[in-house]
């Protein structure tokens, strides 16, 4: 999570969680708030400044550092741990719902227990298009997507799929076996041997362009093995340079969208990140794209290649009649 409107509600979070949790490892604590340990220490520097009105030593929130372990020593009151609100709790159920309806989940029975007490607070919230984690929207198109996915492996059939790597900015139409669901940081994933490419590849559904499920049985390969996704769901390879963006708030969208490392919270809600890409071309589009809401701090190639192309965008627009240079 990143920017003010994520990093207040992770702050009234932590004193509660810390409490809860005397003596935790910073890195386990950043690691629960899906945070770097670099900004959580950040988060944890800006509590000491919060407090009760006169904001004397008795006033603010105390913290004690013993090497990489934190202990809140005054809590200043915020003792109680964050309620959910209706847009919240409905969210949770839909991962929730979506999690006990995914094949292989090891404890189904708790999964469905946890929606049981969900609605019961929440007053039987039913979801329909709402806010899934941490800004990822799973809309109705993606809502039906994932239970045509979820019969598809439950009936062991193949699906046809025309499908958006973003990576690549292109749209190819694949074949693929299903093989299960994962729901990684709130979003959904369906696993499968592709046989276009003949190797095990993760989807994110709400890519999935259009599905159809096919009459065919589902044969992954005795050798096609599950993603391991211990790090994460990106796994960068020799073939790709890294690129660090600063973006402004209106492009923070991209943090989310592809895969990113939030680097550092700057001024004025901007974001440096560190997004590693295969095709310059493609990062060159992708930042022009942004029509100035990202700056490329590095490598200088890069830059240099966004800079030439605007310029000979620009170049192109005099030779144009003036109605349409304008």
């Amino acid at each position: 999570m990143s920017g003010s409107t994520e990093r207040m509600p992770r702050l009234l979070a932590l004193v509660p969680y810390l409490l809860a949790r005397p003596g935790i490892r910073i890195d386990e604590a950043a690691q629960d708030f899906d945070v770097s340990p670099r900004q959580l220490r950040k988060d944890l520097e800006l509590l000491w400044m919060c407090g009760l009105p006169g904001y004397g030593p008795g006033d603010l929130i105390d913290l004690s550092f013993e090497g990489d372990t934190i202990v809140v020593t005054h809590d200043a009151g915020m003792n109680r741990p964050l309620r959910l609100t209706g847009g919240e709790a409905t969210a949770m159920l839909v991962a929730l719902r979506a999690l006990a309806d995914t094949p292989g989940v090891v404890d189904a029975d708790a999964v469905r227990r946890a929606i049981a007490k969900i609605e019961a607070a929440a007053g039987q919230a039913q979801p329909a298009g709402v806010v899934v984690g941490g800004g990822v929207r799973e809309g109705k198109r993606t809502a039906r997507t994932r239970e045509e996915v979820a019969g598809a492996l439950r009936d062991g059939r193949a699906l046809r799929i025309r499908y958006y790597t973003a990576s690549k900015d292109q749209i190819t139409e694949r074949t693929v076996d299903p093989m299960r669901l994962l729901i990684v940081q709130a979003v959904a994933y369906l696993e499968a041997w592709c046989r276009r490419a003949e190797d095990v590849r993760l989807f994110r559904l709400d890519r999935i362009d259009e599905l159809t499920v096919l009459d065919e049985p589902a044969t992954p390969p005795a050798h096609a093995r599950p993603t391991d996704l211990s790090d994460g769901v990106f796994t960068p390879r020799p073939d790709q340079r890294e690129a660090h963006l600063v973006l402004d708030p209106d492009a923070r969208w991209v943090a989310e969208y592809y895969p990113c490392e939030e680097l550092d919270e700057l001024d004025g809600g901007r974001l440096r990140v560190r997004m590693r890409y295969a095709d310059e071309s493609w990062m060159v589009r992708l930042v022009l794209g942004l029509g100035g809401d990202a700056q490329v701090e590095s490598p200088r190639a890069l830059a240099e290649a966004v800079r030439q192309r605007a310029a000979d965008a620009v170049a192109r627009t005099r030779h144009l009649p003036s109605t349409y240079a304008h």
